[in-house]
């Protein structure tokens, strides 16, 4: 029996029909890891939750809907979201108030709150990041910038899973697993991003890290916020872990500073 061997055209064939199966498996896989993700989206507003509800399952994730904020936190307690959607203006509970008090709840400490927001003022962002959100997203809301977000934030979610889960600097203890920092003994809680934050900047002390950086870096460069924001979350720290820490290179950016090494 005579083998023929394969022309140009059938080769080219044959790699086409790998690359496709491959290709296929690929989005398979991708969509069976999204469908691990589970998604709160809290909005009064029927169209946004029926819009954004369909734009999220349509990238696999699992979508689950509350209408207020007292619905937020009673389907909070029960799924564990890894990631709230959270409409600010609403009745019975408004955002900031729900955001505030999922912050409080043990097991829920580390969900990552985004608010849609029809303001675009910084006094309302200045509240959101006061409350203890991660991010903003402005309404009218379009879908291929949520989607991205949304992805960016995940990622990010990822990436700190894998991460060492405590590093030590001068007295200070950073546990990355339960998003605490010790400080001495004395044990503080922050919010994500301003946890996000401080580990930024104590990754290397004196160091000075430009706005650009940090936005890049905390926020990523896909998500768009306000100029204060930075500042906002550097005001947070100083209350929390102490103003000497922190100080300001003007026009640059801020670093952070063991105790005594920057007199």
């Amino acid at each position: 029996m005579i083998v023929k061997p394969l022309t140009l055209r059938q080769d080219q064939y044959t790699f086409f029909i790998l690359e496709s199966l491959l290709l296929k498996r690929l989005i398979i896989q991708t969509t069976m890891s999204n469908s691990d993700i589970k998604i709160l989206l809290v909005d009064d507003e029927p169209d946004i939750l029926e819009i954004v509800g369909y734009n999220l399952k349509n990238e696999g994730y699992q979508v689950y809907t509350a209408n207020n904020g007292n619905e937020a936190l009673k389907a909070a307690k029960k799924i564990v979201p890894h990631l709230i959607l959270l409409d600010i203006m609403m009745p019975e509970m408004d955002g900031i108030e729900a955001c505030e008090k999922i912050r409080t709840i043990k097991n829920l400490e580390k969900i990552l709150i985004v608010f849609l927001t029809a303001r675009n003022e910084d006094y309302s962002q200045v509240a959101g990041f006061d409350a203890g959100a991660d991010d903003y997203i402005t309404k009218p809301i379009k879908p291929k910038l949520l989607i991205s977000k949304v992805k960016s934030l995940l990622r990010r979610l990822k990436t700190e899973e894998q991460a060492d889960t405590t590093t030590k600097v001068g007295n200070i203890t950073i546990n990355r697993d339960e998003y605490v920092v010790f400080k001495g003994d004395e044990k503080i809680f922050l919010p994500r991003k301003e946890f996000e934050l401080f580990s930024l900047l104590t990754s290397k002390p004196g160091k000075v890290f430009k706005r650009e950086t940090i936005l890049d870096s905390v926020w990523g460069n896909e998500v768009v916020v306000g100029g204060r924001t930075i500042d906002v979350h550097i005001r947070k720290l100083r209350e929390k872990i102490g103003d000497d820490h922190f100080k300001t290179v003007k026009g640059v950016g801020y670093k952070f500073v063991l105790e005594g090494a920057d007199k």
